[in-house]
């Protein structure tokens, strides 16, 4: 597959930055029909060493990093997973949030009866942390900056929709008119922060939300 609409942020010998696209999955799916994925594409299109470090959704876009070895690939997966990477993204919700900011703590679990679905869930739950605030208020929506602490799956826009302000586009738990105001899932992932795996230099990354 080609490496159309995937933009290369930063390219040296342990660190590969890319800019991921709406609707491509991160990794292959199960299914044979799902090969088709932004790590496969890197690898057969000049990057063969591309590792996964961390994943969007597969209709989140923006920023992700990959690791060209194995070394570089343990030291970025611990600073994943201590939470010394720093991650922004740039979503569109429906409505207006009365404060200007917040955070939203709330368990979330996988919902097998409902898949892919997530909610939140006070028993079974993992722990899950998001800061937000509004960038700009825009009448039906808003456009805000959300900061997720943890990482679980799906969680801002679970998050978003437990304060009553869904995602744009959001196929999975947006209804009526902020799941038909925009075409795809408003949310992009616009900043990121990391500390190089080699030289120990900070790095910090930024792409503009497509919406």
């Amino acid at each position: 597959m080609p490496l159309s609409q995937i933009t290369i942020v930063h390219c040296d010998a342990a660190v590969l930055v890319v800019d991921k696209p709406t609707l491509l999955l991160s990794v292959p799916g199960r299914a044979e029909d799902n090969r088709d994925c932004l790590v496969t594409r890197l690898q057969e299109n000049g990057y063969p060493d591309a590792r996964i470090v961390h994943r969007l959704d597969w209709e989140t876009s923006g920023l992700i990093v990959l690791a060209r070895d194995a070394d570089s690939h343990r030291e970025l997966s611990r600073q994943f997973h201590d939470r010394e990477t720093e991650k922004a993204y740039t979503a569109l919700c429906w409505g207006e949030p009365e404060a200007d900011s917040g955070r939203i703590e709330l368990p979330l679990r996988y919902d097998p009866p409902t898949k892919p679905r997530h909610v939140v869930d006070h028993v079974d739950g993992r722990h899950a942390l998001t800061f937000w605030r509004v960038l700009e208020r825009c009448g039906a929506y808003s456009r805000v900056e959300l900061t997720p602490i943890t990482g679980r799956s799906h969680q801002l826009r679970v998050h978003m929709l437990s304060i009553g302000h869904p995602l744009l586009g959001d196929r999975l738990y947006a209804e009526g008119d902020a799941l038909t105001l925009r075409d795809r899932l408003c949310l992009h992932a616009s900043q990121l922060g990391l500390t190089h795996p080699q030289s120990g230099e900070r790095l910090r990354f930024e792409s503009p939300a497509p919406f």
